[in-house]
């Protein structure tokens, strides 16, 4: 088990061949910098790396662990080795006189959430850099890799400058920077992804890379991605394109007329943080028990078939377990939904402190026992569905079982719709072969949800329908009313 500080300091050493090679294709590509910078060198892996492969050039190296530092001190004695918290030394003044610096290293692989849980101090004063409010901030989005908030501070202060970065971090991480970036915060000159075995290098089973930018100058919105560090021909390239990031750019531009907006609104599922108590699991004569095994007997009218992300992409949504719903809506009471179901509220009264740990501030408007993502969508009896974790992407008609219908949990998005006939044909559009070559064009390699309601929003479902000639007149009028009688029942508007 990692200790706390190797979390919180998101510690993976640099193996000494793996700084070797990179300082080796950086020679290569002819980088020649003024001084090199290391931000957070451990012991030093990359400032050895770097004095063998430029050896005129100076090289200075910052270190939060004191330890780390002196090791790395004693062992490069020419380089500048200075202890100091990334988050408090001034970036600014340090690469203020720089010509044309090389940010070389290493960056912390650790998210906000990991050094939250382990309660770490390793966090910038101001952690929400993309300015999120709101719910966006309650729910996830504004959690990040330290080392994309550490990549930013550092692309700021040679802003409209030269410089060259080159840092190992998540694939992802570099997305994210690069998207910022490309969507007009920072200027990049030229981007490169080069891919690394992190497993084998790191022991950490994430999708990682040699992330090259050049920064000075506003270049195109697109990135070279390479197999490896030897690579001189790229695999693909990624880029901004359309309404956001696309992960094989030449793929999207055959298909980007299934871009556009789509029109009716997808839904993420219900979330509760509360699968101890509120996720039952029936046994072959029925019985009902929750995950501690207690025999739940509770009305029937308060449970409804539940369906998670495995449940949708290995039984196209038949589920498995149910769910005591606690509330039809964030705004009312669990005590009015329940008023006809004594024994359910009674259970969830018995099992209060486990609703009162949940740490999402998302639950406090909603009473003791909310839950999020609910509303009079929700009780829809059809729905086409689909699993935002599972390869490949399959879109499943789920219909009502035993008179209720069926719900969704958070890892899952959702359409919903009164009649059968709308939600099959909706999903023949979306399991078509033109619409599932689109989505491949938008999803990444790696990516922890391989779907999110932001790609789903991107599909033009208009002119995939015609490329695959299925009528959709009687089904996008029916969505449509169907949607805005959902609007007024749940916000009045």
């Amino acid at each position: 088990m990692k200790s706390a500080a190797k979390v919180e300091f998101g510690d993976f050493q640099t193996p000494p061949a793996l700084a070797d090679a990179v300082c080796t294709l950086l020679l290569r590509l002819g980088v020649v910098p003024s001084r090199i910078i290391e931000p957070t060198c451990g012991v030093g892996a990359f400032v050895g790396a770097a004095q063998t492969a430029y050896q005129q050039i100076p090289v200075a190296a910052f270190e939060v662990n004191p330890d780390y530092a002196a090791t790395a001190r004693t062992t490069y004695p020419r380089a500048r080795i200075v202890t100091a918290d990334f988050f408090a030394h001034d970036w600014d003044a340090e690469l203020s006189d720089d010509a044309d610096p090389l940010i070389l290293g290493n960056p912390p692989w650790v998210t906000s959430a990991a050094v939250s849980v382990v309660q770490g101090a390793n966090l910038p004063t101001k952690a929400n850099i993309y300015g999120l409010r709101g719910l966006a901030a309650k729910t996830g989005k504004a959690n990040f890799d330290i080392a994309e908030w550490m990549i930013l501070r550092l692309l700021q202060t040679r802003h409209g400058r030269p410089a060259t970065l080159a840092v190992l971090c998540k694939t992802a991480t570099a997305r994210k920077v690069l998207r910022h970036a490309w969507r007009g915060h920072l200027p990049i000159s030229a981007a490169s992804l080069h891919l690394i075995d992190a497993p084998a290098q790191f022991g950490a089973a994430v999708d990682a890379c040699l992330f090259l930018a050049r920064l000075g100058t506003i270049g195109p919105t697109q990135a070279d991605v390479f197999a490896d560090l030897t690579a001189t021909t790229p695999t693909h390239r990624i880029g901004l394109a359309g309404a956001d990031l696309v992960a094989d750019l030449d793929a999207y531009h055959e298909l980007r007329a299934f871009e556009g907006l789509f029109p009716f609104q997808w839904r993420s599922g219900l979330k509760h943080d509360c699968a101890s108590v509120l996720e039952l699991t029936p046994s072959p004569d029925g019985i009902l028990r929750n995950k501690s095994s207690e025999i739940v007997e509770v009305e029937a009218a308060a449970l409804f078939p539940w369906c998670k992300s495995t449940g949708l992409a290995r039984r196209d949504g038949e589920p498995a377990h149910w769910l005591l719903l606690p509330q039809a809506s964030l705004a009312e009471p669990t005590e009015q939904f329940l008023a006809n179901a004594p024994l359910a509220l009674s259970y969830l009264r018995a099992h209060a402190e486990a609703f009162a740990v949940r740490k999402s501030s998302i639950y406090k408007r909603g009473g003791p026992f909310a839950v999020f993502g609910v509303g009079p969508y929700t009780f829809t009896p059809w729905k086409v569905a689909v699993s935002a974790l599972h390869r490949p992407i399959k879109f499943s008609v789920v219909g009502p079982k035993n008179g209720q219908p069926v719900l969704f949990d958070d890892t899952c998005y959702y359409l919903s719709f009164a009649q059968e006939t709308d939600a099959r044909t909706v999903a023949a559009v979306l399991n078509s072969s033109s619409c599932l070559r689109f989505i491949e064009t938008l999803i990444f390699p790696g990516a922890k949800r391989s779907v999110t309601v932001e790609l789903l929003q991107r599909l033009d479902f208009r002119a995939i329908a015609a490329a695959e000639k299925i009528s959709i007149s009687s089904t996008t009028q029916e969505a449509k009313r169907a949607h805005e009688q959902f609007e007024l029942l749940a916000f009045g508007t």
